[in-house]
Order: C-alpha cells, then structure tokens, then sequence
C-alpha cells in the first residue's frame, strides 16, 4: 500500500481534547487508520488517502478550488468537529483537498475512489472534472475515476455540506448545540478514502445469506460491468472445502458439507474468494461469512428468537459509538475492537448499534468476536415531523444501509425507529424493511412503550424501562419481548468527565461499590422475567460514559472501569444462564412452571404429599400456591446440586420414592439425601432446567398425566413414555406463587419496631398521614400508641403478601405515594393496592425479623431515614436511598402492639 503526502502549505495543528483515551497519542498523523477498511470485499492492490488534507469552510459550494491552496490542514478522517481533525468547529459547508499520484503498477486498469462515510452531501472534483456527488451519512459509495485521472500528481477536491439538525436529514444523535442525550456533531468525512485498482468488470458487493436448512451459502455477487461467469470458493483455515459456478449478479448456492456453526460462544468464520471468469473476468475478491440462521419459534410455549433454531437469550448494550476525541471515528482499530472485546469479556452476547452506522472494520470485529448486533437506522429530528421529502431521503438511505450490511453475519435484527425520533408509517417501514431482509428479524419502534407509536406488526415487542427491568409486555403469537433500553445507572469519576460536575444518569450512585450493587440487582431480575414475563432479550445503558452521560461500565476516555467487572461478569452469566435452564439461585422461593405447550399454566405442586401439577395463578388459593412454592437449598447429597425444600411444610423436600415424586421430612440418611438431590441441567426441551436425579443418572424430573416421576424416555414404564419427554422434563424455574418468605400473623395487631442500633426505641407511627418513627414507651399518651399499632391484613393487591391496616383509623393503610410511606383510605383503585401491598422477606440485619419489600416497585423496602418512612433502594438517586446502615434501616421487629 503506498501513502502519498499532501503538499506542504500549513502544518497540521492537533487540538486538546476535553478528554484524551490510551489510544489519542497512538493516532499517526501521516497514516491514521491505515488498515484495510473493508473486510467483507477485499483486494490486495489499494492505497489509503487517509492523513493530512488541506481544509477550509466556505459559505457556499458553488466554486470548488481546484488549484489553490487551502488555509488549515484536516486530518482525514476524523470528523470537523473532533480534536483529532485539528479543525474543532463546525462548518456547515466545508472543502477538502489534496494531491495524489497513482502507482504505474496501475496502468491500464480502473481506479475506483472509494469514501466510507462522509456526513452528510459530498461532491467531488478530480483535476477539476465532476466527479460525481452522494448524499447520506452512513452508506459508503465510490466513484471510478479513471477518465480524469493524468500522469504525475493528480488533485482530488472535496465539498461537503453537513447542516446537521438544521434541515431533516438521517443524523442519529448528533447536534449543533449537543446537550444531554445529544451529543456533538460530526461533520465531514468520517471514514476512511482509498484508491483501488480495478477490472472493467468489477464485483461491488457480496450478498450472503447462510441456508442452514439447504446445507448452502447462498450468494449473490452484484457486478458493475459485464462478465461471463463466476466462480466461489469456501475456504476453512486456508483450504477450500467447497466452490460453485454461476453467472453474476444472479442466486449462487454453494453447498457447505457439515457447517460449522456460527454463535456468540463459538464465532467461527469461513473465508470466502470469489471471481469473475470467462470473458470479461479476472477480478478476484476475498470475503468472509458465517454459517447461522435467524428466526422466532415457540420455545417452552413462549414465543422466542432463536439462532441456529435455539433460544439464546440476548443480553446486550445500547452502543452509541462516540470518542471523546474522535466523536464519531474511533481514534485507532485497536480502539475500535477494545470496546467489543471488553462487552464480550463482561458476559454480554449483544449489543444494539444506537443510531448509528459504524464503519465496516467494526461489524467484522463483531462477527470475529462473537456478539449479536442490533441495527438502529440513524434517526431525523425528534419534535419535527419529517416532510414528504425528508421521508423519501430516509428510505432511500435506509435500502442502502441495509443492502450494505446484508453479508454482516452478526447482525441479527434491525431497527428503523427508535422511541418515535422523527417517526412515521412505522408499520409500514417495518415491512419494508423485513422485505428487503426476511432473513433478519425487524423492531417495529424501540421503545414503543413510552416514546412511540406501536402498529402491531414487526418481530418484536420492545419496551424502554428506566432504570428499570420493570415488568416489560409479554410476548405475543407473533413477536418476541424484548428489553430495548433498561439501566442508564451513573456514577461520576472525578477528572474523567466531559463536562466535570455535570454528568447525569437515570439514576445516580455514590460510589463504585453501590454502582455495582445496583448494576447486580436489577441485572438479576432479569432472570425472573425470563419466565415470568417471557422476556428474550435485554439492551443495558451503557458500555461507556459518552459525553454529559455518565453511566457507562467505563469512563467516556475508557481509562477507568467504574464498576467490579468480576460481578459484572457473574451476574450477566447467571442471566444467560437462566435462559439455557443451568442457573438455579440457591435459597430462593422459586415455583417450577411445566413447559410443554398446552400445558404452561401448571405448577409443580406438592397437594396430598405427592408430586402434581396443578393449574395455579393468581386466584389460586393459599394453600396451593405455598404447595406450589420451594426454597432452593444447595443439594442434601451435592452442595453442587439443588435440593426443594416445601414452602408449605418446613423442613420437608421433594425427593423421589419408587420413582414417584413426593414430600417428605428429611431423616438424615444418605438414601434420603440422594433422593432429594436432583443436578441441574439445560432443559431437555429448550427454554427452561431439567432436573437430573442424583443417584439414578438420566433420569429426570418429568411430569406425565399431571403426576410427577423422575423417568426417562425409555418406554419400560407407564412414566417413561418417550411422548414429548424432553418438553415434559423441561421446567420453568420462577418467581414462586407464594411471595413472602417470611409468615406474619394475619389478623392480629402489631408493632413495627426499628432495629437499628443506637433508635431501637423507636416504631413506625403515623401523624398527619405520613409516616415517621418516633420514641413509645409505656408512658406514651393513648393516640401515639394507637397510631404505632397496625393490624397485619393479606396483601390487598396479593394474599401471599400483606398489607399494615391503621389500629384507630379502620380502612387506612399504610401505602407509599412517591416513595414516600403515608397512611391513606383504600380508595378501591388497583394503584392503591399495589401501592399498600408488601411482601415479608428475612430481615437484612441479624435474624429472627423482617424486611418488608414493595410489592409494585422492585428492590425497594421500607426503610426509615432521619424519622421518616419511605420506601428505598440501597443507593439510588435520592438522599433515603444512601446504602448507610440501609439493611439495619429496612429491617423491622414485629413487637407486640402498643394498643392491643
């Protein structure tokens, strides 16, 4: 590859970012990203014009400067406004040049100039002769330049016009006044320019679609110019394992014999070269794809995606891809791949393109690493409704961002709109594009549910939650739960921030410690909402700080991790894990739901003493739902293992007797141990655990005309039918029908008594309707001691958990009202019950009291705070919500009353 300099005229003057990465100083002035940039069409005979330009902003495009000098040196390609560039400002029409000479090597073949991106219309001279213009910022075109192409130097004159937010183009995030989720502009080219020797008859694209189902690679070769033939070749480590023939621009099929499968744990990649032969051939291009399908089937009775025809839950990151001194291109590739790499190495198998389209290098770091990726189309102008032309200018970009992305293997979905920013005929735009890619799966809307309109049609549901996970919408017949946008949790790192002192996150933590807590908390819910909400997939806010944010796992220059990464790690593996059925949580309430289709509203339930199942839901009595709840306990036999112990009988476990599944008191003996002890495994069936008994290998816990056994598929009993074995042994491990841990005596007055050291005088009291803690002693006059006494009522909203009735106020509750806990009249809404409904957990500090959780909003208690009651999280935004003392804080003895 040759590099030629630009005529000396002004030196290049880097500017001081607001933040510097450990890759800034890294950046060559002469030939910055000199890799070759498009991995999926390769040729060995290029050269980069990437370096340093002459630069000038213009008030207009109208008289290109063919033949002068300009005043400022840019370098390319970096955008305008980057530090990197040297130019640090934004022009909205600006023009490029330099001079190149093309190698003699060259002589007599076609020389294509080639632009990855350029925001947002380029037009291009070459020795004064109109080369050519293109409009759009994230499609890459190209231009054959050999007609205006002379011996010696040659001059290339580029005019971009880039109004960002000020007319109604494709710009995802960027602004001319960026501020909160806004962020800078990025004007100009942005990718990389080179020069490529061609044939007349020239590939320009590789369409590749994988065809499980046929055993081929199907392959469409688009050509400019006319040639006789073509002809594949797949290769493995260097050697061709399989080739066909066909014509250009036409279906190819070439049989692929025993494919090795592409996935997240396993990215394995052919290579692939691919000529043009006969008359008009000779061009030869190298390439690359992996063997995976796409699609959604009913997996466990849920809708799910599947890849390769498996659920494979995708836990993923909204990606917005700025650099604190490149802004919209990484400074280096290694740049490029470290933030994949990390994502990867934090136990995430996704992660979602936001509003923007990355140059080629990064989708092959994608595909070579192993993640998942989500497509966002870059959005117009939110607030503004995009006019006829502004909506022909978006899909005419969108077709090429598409047909441009087609052969990316790891591209799995793709989403036109994000939260209704400059939305219309979002429904149709869906079909549009699933027409152009039926291959993929297609997001209506993300974050319909808050921001936008939801047509009905698309691949998925997609919720936006902050912080969240909440409670997304369920599946349907035809599309898949997903959790678009959840997190955003943010943590200020002094001398690392954009805007120091500025920085914000959905919801702000003090310290790293109580970030990763936090992080670790509503990551784990996930888990749960796998079944219990048929959630599939889930987008965390956000790999690093980008800009006024600050809710990254890393800081904006990548230089600090912010959070335990090894906790990071564990918590997102145990989601994935959950997914495939091998994570259990230990000494947790847990119910298991059967998975068989037909089937998925029965719950294993322990009535009479024998394993059933039983159809169980919310109006189910209380009994059947403690029968149909267990703690997990690490196994009686293996403490690797899991052992059921009743909810509805302490100290009583599932175990087998006669192949039979039943309750029983543990004995002690061995034979019981390994009895109750059952190892879990993937499910047999998809989308749930299989429980492998412990002391009779290939066996599993299976449930056959709504009695329970550990069998097999053997046939050699009645419970051993091979009939839908796998899906019968497939359980759903959830959250259990019986929601409080802990039993308080219903009916009867109590009360709550703080146990903090240093007020363990104090007790929850009402005054003026809100609640506080206050010093009782016997001397207390009558109405304190009333208002410091509640009767424990079943949960208004749920039985299984309990609501606190006011002792001199009949039909009060306690119930919390912007977190803040009060004492109302029950006003027959579902609001309010939710609002006054608790469920009993162990308390946090010491033991033998409780912890009383909010029924409606997650990882909150009720805790007091400086004489006030409020319900809390450990470490959220508000100053209730400090992690100091917080469990003795939400822990609570239930006293005896103070007015019986």
């Amino acid at each position: 590859m040759l590099v030629t300099a630009p005529p000396a005229h002004a030196d290049y003057i880097p500017k001081t970012p607001p933040l510097t990465t450990p890759w800034t100083s890294q950046v060559s002035l002469t030939n910055p990203l000199p890799e070759y940039p498009r991995p999926q069409l390769t040729r060995p005979d290029w050269q980069s014009l990437n370096g340093q330009w002459q630069f000038a902003g213009a008030a207009n495009l109208n008289s290109p400067p063919i033949g002068q000098n300009l005043a400022e040196t840019v370098l390319v390609p970096y955008p305008i406004e980057s530090a990197l560039s040297g130019i640090k400002r934004h022009e909205n029409n600006m023009w490029y040049r330099r001079t190149f000479t093309v190698p003699s090597g060259w002589n007599g073949r076609r020389v294509q100039l080639n632009f990855g991106a350029v925001t947002y219309r380029a037009s291009v001279w070459v020795n004064g002769i109109s080369i050519g213009s293109h409009s759009g910022g994230y499609d890459a075109f190209t231009f054959d330049i050999t007609g205006a192409l002379r011996a010696g130097a040659n001059e290339i004159v580029v005019g971009v016009y880039a109004p960002v937010d000020a007319a109604g183009y494709p710009l995802g995030k960027q602004r001319l006044n960026p501020s909160g989720i806004f962020y800078t502009a990025s004007s100009g080219i942005w990718q990389t320019v080179w020069l490529e020797p061609t044939n007349a008859a020239r590939i320009t694209r590789l369409d590749t679609t994988p065809n499980l189902a046929g055993g081929t690679l199907d392959l469409v070769p688009q050509v400019s110019g006319t040639a006789q033939g073509v002809r594949a070749e797949v290769l493995s480590n260097g050697a061709v394992v399989a080739s066909a023939t066909g014509t250009p621009g036409q279906l190819l099929r070439v049989p692929i014999p025993s494919p090795h499968l592409w996935t997240p744990d396993d990215p394995f990649l052919y290579d692939l070269r691919v000529s043009l032969t006969g008359t008009g051939g000779g061009d030869v291009v190298g390439g690359y794809f992996g063997m995976r399908s796409i699609g959604k089937a009913m997996v466990g009775g849920v809708l799910r995606p599947v890849l390769n025809g498996k659920f494979v839950y995708q836990l993923g990151t909204l990606d917005q891809g700025y650099w604190p001194d490149g802004i919209y291109t990484a400074p280096t590739d290694e740049a490029l791949r470290f933030d994949l790499e990390k994502q990867k190495s934090l136990g995430f198998n996704m992660v979602r393109k936001h509003i923007k389209v990355e140059p080629a290098r990064w989708f092959y770091w994608a595909d070579r690493l192993g993640l998942m990726v989500w497509q966002d189309m870059p959005s117009m102008r939110t607030g503004v409704t995009p006019s006829t032309a502004d909506r022909a200018v978006f899909e005419s970009e969108l077709r090429r961002v598409v047909d441009q992305l087609k052969g990316i293997t790891s591209i799995v979905l793709w989403v036109p709109f994000n939260e209704g920013w400059g939305e219309y005929d979002p429904a149709r735009i869906a079909d549009l594009v699933k027409s152009w890619d039926p291959t993929r799966l297609v997001t209506n809307n993300s974050g319909s549910n808050c921001c936008g309109f939801d047509g009905g049609n698309g691949d998925t549901i997609d919720d936006h939650i902050y912080v969240g996970p909440g409670s997304p919408t369920p599946p349907t017949a035809t599309r898949v739960a997903v959790l678009g946008e959840y997190g955003g949790l943010g943590l200020r790192v002094s001398g690392h921030e954009w805007s120091p002192g500025n920085g914000f996150g959905y919801e702000m933590l003090p310290t790293s410690a109580a970030l990763t807590q936090r992080y670790v908390d509503i990551t784990g819910r996930l888990r749960d909402l796998i079944f219990t909400r048929g959630l599939s997939a889930s987008v965390y806010t956000e790999p690093t700080d980008v800009e006024n944010e600050v809710n990254g796992f890393y800081t904006y220059d990548r230089r600090i991790e912010k959070m335990d990464f090894a906790q990071v790690r564990t918590v997102n593996n145990s989601v994935k894990a959950a997914a495939q059925g091998t994570y259990v949580p230990m000494n947790q309430l847990v119910s298991l739901r059967v998975t068989t289709s037909g089937h998925t509203n029965r719950s294993l339930s322990l009535s009479g003493g024998l394993g059933v199942t039983s159809v169980v839901d919310a109006a189910s009595s209380e009994a059947l739902k403690r029968d149909s709840s267990f703690w997990t306990r690490p196994g009686l036999a293996d403490p690797a293992c899991v052992s059921f112990e009743s909810r509805s009988a302490p100290g009583q476990y599932l175990r087998h007797s006669g192949y039979r599944m039943r309750r029983d008191a543990g004995d002690g003996s061995a034979q019981f141990k390994a009895d109750a002890t059952y190892c879990v495994r993937a499910g047999l069936g998809g989308g749930g655990s299989s429980f492998e008994s412990y002391n009779f290998p290939g066996r599993y816990l299976r449930h056959i005309n709504s009695e329970v056994y550990i069998a097999n598929n053997s046939g050699a009993n009645p419970w051993d039918n091979p009939g839908s074995f796998a899906a019968d042994a497939t359980w759903a491990v959830t959250g259990a029908w019986w929601r409080s841990a802990v039993d308080l005596p219903t009916g009867q007055a109590r009360s709550l008594q703080v146990v903090t050291p240093g007020y363990t005088d104090r007790y929850l009291r009402h005054s003026d309707s809100l609640g506080y803690t206050e010093v009782v002693t016997a001397a207390s006059d009558a109405t304190l001691k009333a208002d410091a006494t509640f009767i424990v009522r079943p949960g208004l909203a749920e039985p299984s958990c309990y609501s606190f009735e006011s002792r001199n106020f009949a039909g009060h509750y306690l119930r919390h009202a912007n977190f803040r806990v009060r004492k109302d009249a029950r006003d027959g809404t579902a609001l309010f019950d939710a609002d006054a409904t608790f469920c009993a957990q162990p308390g946090r500090y010491g033991s033998g009291d409780v912890t009383l959780a909010s029924y409606n909003i997650g990882d909150h208690n009720i805790r007091h705070y400086a004489a006030e009651v409020w319900i809390a999280g450990n470490g959220g935004p508000s100053p209730y919500d400090t992690p100091v003392s917080y469990d003795a804080d939400v822990t609570w003895h239930l006293a005896a009353p103070w007015a019986p």
